[in-house]
């Protein structure tokens, strides 16, 4: 029962997270018609693909027992494809994010010798890429409290990650993987915080920068 509830929650949680991970499709496609970027930041897609990269690694038998986590090598290989094409044109992030996860593969292939030091390793960087990715959009909720509007927020993005983390902090519980777990007990509120903040400013209008002036 407990391995059927546990295929049963990863593979809920592979559908949240490529609807997470797909959410951006709509920013970018708004980027490129105007060829601008405008107020959009990027860093929240490159922490995103750090996270794909060390939680892909992690699944695999090399870090993991045999397949017990293949979901993990799933979803996120989905998400390494669609985080890379989103931030191409940043390669300063990207290579910054390459690094980080070349050096985590490199010391957990070859300097650590079995499986529970290897998931310390790499679960540990992960939970801190992790805890990062739902945190990151913490910036453009602070820009929505300034401007009162939620332009630069798109709400399947927020939506996603919110029903991504629940279902993945169940996954990690159910299989008694706190590296799995953790970061999620983070992201649920962050989630949900920025859901709530949403709907606070929705149908706000924009401040003109003479009044955010005015208030500073």
């Amino acid at each position: 029962m407990g391995v059927a509830l546990h295929l049963v929650i990863g593979t809920l949680g592979n559908a949240a997270s490529l609807l997470l991970y797909a959410a951006p499709i709509l920013t970018f496609t708004r980027v490129l018609k105007k060829k601008s970027t405008e107020d959009f930041s990027c860093v929240p897609y490159s922490i995103a693909l750090l996270n794909c990269l060390l939680y892909t690694w992690y699944g695999l038998p090399v870090v993991s027992n045999k397949w017990e986590n293949f979901p993990l090598i799933t979803i996120n290989g989905i998400g390494i494809s669609l985080e890379f094409s989103f931030i191409k044109m940043v390669c300063l992030l990207l290579l910054h994010v390459l690094m980080v996860f070349c050096t985590t593969a490199s010391v957990s292939a070859f300097a650590l010798k079995d499986h529970r030091h290897r998931k310390v390793l790499v679960g540990c960087v992960g939970l801190v890429a992790s805890v990062s990715m739902y945190a990151s959009p913490l910036i453009v909720v602070k820009q929505v409290i300034k401007t009162k509007s939620v332009e630069f927020m798109p709400f399947y993005l927020s939506l996603f990650s919110f029903l991504a983390s629940l279902l993945w902090m169940a996954y990690g519980l159910v299989g008694r993987d706190l590296f799995l777990a953790s970061p999620n007990l983070v992201g649920c509120p962050l989630g949900l915080l920025q859901l709530v903040v949403y709907f606070v400013y929705r149908n706000k209008k924009i401040l003109r920068e003479e009044e955010i002036m005015q208030e500073k």
